[in-house]
């Protein structure tokens, strides 16, 4: 069954190109996973600080894969301090 994902990061102001910029390396890096399907990102037009993550994955076991990424330990240990917010994620089905 493919899993869809979509994520929410609020970057705290002063962090926001740095927060892109490891954002925008996920992207890159994810897409040449073997369960991704789809991995876009996009950032608020009026609240440059919001990122939103739309993804498609194959399959539980290859998300639970991607979360295993060195790429994706490195987001994480940003969240500690250069986030504004704990990222909302969201994980569902077509319907």
């Amino acid at each position: 069954m493919k899993i869809y994902v979509t994520a929410i990061v609020k970057s705290k102001p002063e962090y926001t190109e740095e927060v892109k910029a490891a954002l925008q390396n996920m992207v890159v890096e994810t897409l040449k996973e073997k369960a991704c399907i789809k991995y876009d990102l996009q950032q608020g037009l009026t609240d440059k600080t919001t990122f939103v993550f739309h993804e498609i994955w194959e399959n539980e076991e290859g998300l639970d894969l991607h979360g295993k990424q060195p790429y994706i330990t490195e987001f994480k240990a940003l969240a500690a301090t250069k986030f504004a917010e704990k990222p909302v994620v969201l994980r569902t089905q077509l319907i």
